[in-house]
């Protein structure tokens, strides 16, 4: 295990400068055309968008060694990651995809950054593929700060290790272990330097896992480590590479923030989810109607939830199902993007399934938690 003197990771933090520069003359963050299918980045900052609201950064820092990353519909996957660090020190790059503002660089459409008091809720969905011959950690970065700056470092950042190989470990030290989001996490504290790192370590590996952002942020803000009316300013999600890397992936992200506070008139419809089966042995199709049951249209509505472990989508109708299994999305097709108030949408899907068959959880309609028939 390795203290981690500064500099450390955010050396995305230290490049501010550096990376602002580069903004200007737009030869490195370009964030301006959405990504196709399969686009490789191996600019070291280089960037671009995906589902035209989130920004899928290489961000490679802590080595000259090449580092590319290819951004999918959903998510990325790194696909050359060559040269090592040591395990001592800080990582040697932080490939990512997020929601809200990096250095200048903020993601199509985001609300952020956002006040904490302002916010009711901030649903997030993630979908990790590990490897094994590497050294690094699956992190998911909160960043707070007290204005709503976008240009550079903020002044807490919230780690969740969903899993660590090798020998590293958090900045700081073990202050504990604590329940957040009904999971039970090691809890390190500490500083690089440039801002202070709360780190959540998840006991054993996550794959995938859908949970309100707020959840993190509170606990945070418990530990007199923020303020309520501090800033939220992105949402991130990706990996820290000390050794090799190349074949990990995000294979699906999706972030959302409501805003107005709890109760608000402005935060997005009720709903509720009907979920049918017909199973057989290995293999099942599913119907799921969505119903908009507040008083406002849904439009471009969402259906995020996630799949049991050993459950895999091979066809969809009525709706584009993304990915194919773990935290999936459920959006319109074109003809039936809205559910008007008190209206509903049904879709299906076919796919298969090892062990024993069992239904999902945790649905979610653009943000907000459904209650299911």
């Amino acid at each position: 295990m390795r203290p981690l003197p500064p500099p450390t990771r955010p050396l995305r933090a230290l490049l501010g400068v550096f990376l602002a520069a580069f903004a200007v003359i737009g030869t490195l963050m370009t964030a301006t055309t959405p990504a196709q299918a399969d686009t490789t980045i191996c600019e070291p900052f280089g960037s671009t968008t995906i589902q035209g609201r989130y920004v899928v950064q290489n961000n490679r820092w802590g080595t000259s060694a090449t580092q590319c990353v290819t951004a999918t519909d959903t998510g990325f996957r790194i696909t050359q990651a060559d040269g090592s660090v040591p395990t001592n020190g800080a990582p040697k790059s932080y490939p990512s995809v997020f929601n809200g503002c990096h250095y200048t660089n903020c993601s199509p459409g985001t609300n952020l950054p956002a006040q904490v008091s302002n916010i009711s809720s901030a649903p997030s969905s993630i979908s990790y593929s590990y490897v094994g011959n590497a050294v690094y950690n699956a992190s998911y970065d909160i960043w707070l700060d007290p204005t709503p700056r976008t240009d550079g470092v903020n002044r807490t950042e919230i780690m969740i290790w969903f899993n660590r190989v090798g020998p590293i470990q958090p900045i700081g030290s073990q202050v504990g272990t604590a329940t957040v989001g009904g999971r039970t996490w090691e809890v390190w504290s500490g500083s690089n330097g440039s801002n202070d790192v709360l780190s959540f370590v998840a006991p054993s590996a996550i794959g995938s896992w859908s949970f309100d952002v707020m959840d993190f942020v509170r606990a945070t803000v418990a530990r007199g480590m923020a303020q309520n009316n501090w800033y939220l300013t992105s949402v991130q999600a990706g990996f820290e590479p000390w050794q090799n890397g190349a074949g990990l992936a995000v294979n699906s992200f999706s972030s959302t923030v409501n805003t107005g506070g709890p109760g608000d008139p402005g935060t997005p419809a009720a709903c509720r989810v009907s979920y049918g089966t017909n199973v057989w042995p290995g293999g099942f199709t599913a119907n799921v109607t969505v119903t908009n049951t507040g008083s406002s249209a849904v439009d471009g509505w969402r259906l995020a939830f996630t799949l049991p472990s050993g459950q895999r989508i091979t066809t969809s109708w009525n709706a584009t199902v993304i990915p194919s299994s773990g935290a999936v999305t459920a959006s319109g097709t074109g003809h039936n993007t809205q559910i008007a108030p008190g209206g509903s949408q049904t879709f299906g899907f076919q796919g298969t399934y090892s062990g024993t068959f069992a239904r999902p959880g945790g649905f979610s309609l653009n943000g907000t938690a459904c209650t299911t028939a």
